[in-house]
């Protein structure tokens, strides 16, 4: 049970009327009141209950330590068991801000491009875990203008992932629409298509790094378990389904994966899937250096022939910028530590 459920079943065994649900998310959302303890709505009897079950203070995760950077910072955040977790905050000129939230302590994956994975993998977060992540920045008054599961992790193995999703779309709670949220896998078919069946709105990135299932094997051993064309089918279906854009993500490995011999195999493998094609859009990624990994980044010159070249196949695409890297806070670089 996530803690807003235990919430509503604590007032119910105390016979109260329903009304004191909405009091208490309006101490929690509206009031951000970090205890119940400090729910000065709410009788005493129903705080000193909620203080029993779920502990007085609201988080579940607390901060550790920070670093920050002109527009990004970064939070490592401690659970109750001593597991740690990063979430990134982003801050664009603009005036919208965006947080990169983790799923699981570690993960066990190991994509052998991310820190995350060499940090190996502890255990998945509770709903609530997840999204207090977000609700730390809530409590400091923060807009909450998009979300991304693309954290420490990968989302749709944790167990409580759905909860989490369900929470944070709730009008009730965080209030958050399908369309602002985006959810990163590698590829897990079973849960492409619970997100097609129960969150269509909510957006859906695939981390794809290769072409061919031989080279995606090499960089990502959970190819070998999902291949390419089983997960690109369940995209496909996602995308014609939800008529959403599905967005694949590329980094780019100097020498590795970015010549001009992957640029033609990469659009011959999406052009495969014509009906879909034009909701498929891929993202070219940087490269940020890990202590773990043994590669470099593509030089600037050799993206930009990579992207003219999907572009001439009919491919949508884009080369992301990025910040975060001074401090350790870009794709592929959380690893929580202190």
């Amino acid at each position: 049970m996530t803690k807003y459920e235990v919430i509503r079943q604590t007032i119910r065994d105390l016979g109260l009327p329903d009304y004191r649900y909405d009091q208490a998310l309006d101490a929690i959302f509206k009031q951000r009141v970090k205890s119940y303890s400090d729910m000065r709505a709410l009788p005493t009897s129903l705080r000193s209950a909620l203080a029993e079950r779920l502990g007085d203070s609201v988080l579940t995760v607390a901060p550790a330590a920070v670093k920050r950077s002109q527009q990004a910072e970064k939070l490592l955040f401690g659970l109750a068991d001593g597991g740690r977790i990063e979430a990134v905050a982003l801050r664009y000129k603009r005036g919208w801000r965006s947080y990169c939230i983790s799923s699981q302590c570690g993960c066990a994956c190991g994509c052998k491009f991310c820190a995350t994975g060499a940090s190996g993998f502890a255990r998945s977060l509770t709903a609530d875990e997840m999204t207090d992540q977000l609700l730390y920045f809530r409590m400091r008054g923060e807009p909450l203008d998009s979300v991304s599961f693309m954290g420490m992790g990968e989302p749709l193995n944790a167990p409580e992932f759905f909860d989490a999703l369900a929470t944070l779309t709730d009008p009730r709670s965080f209030g958050l629409s399908g369309r602002r949220i985006t959810v990163s896998t590698v590829g897990v078919v079973p849960g492409i298509k619970r997100m097609t069946r129960e969150f269509p709105s909510v957006n859906l990135a695939f981390s794809l790094h290769a072409p061919t299932d031989g080279q995606r094997a090499e960089l990502m051993p959970v190819n070998r378990k999902y291949p390419l064309e089983t997960v690109l089918d369940a995209l496909a279906e996602h995308a014609l389904t939800t008529r959403r854009r599905v967005f694949l993500a590329y980094v780019m490995l100097g020498g590795i994966n970015d010549t001009a011999e992957h640029a033609r195999a990469t659009a011959a493998l999406l052009r495969r899937y014509k009906a879909c094609l034009p909701l498929l859009h891929v993202d070219l990624i940087p490269y940020n250096a890990t202590e773990h990994a043994q590669f470099r980044a593509s030089d600037r010159r050799t993206v930009e022939l990579f992207s003219r070249m999907l572009a001439r196949s009919g491919i949508s695409v884009a080369v992301r910028s990025q910040f975060g890297a001074d401090i350790d806070a870009a794709c592929g670089q959380l690893a929580a530590r202190t």
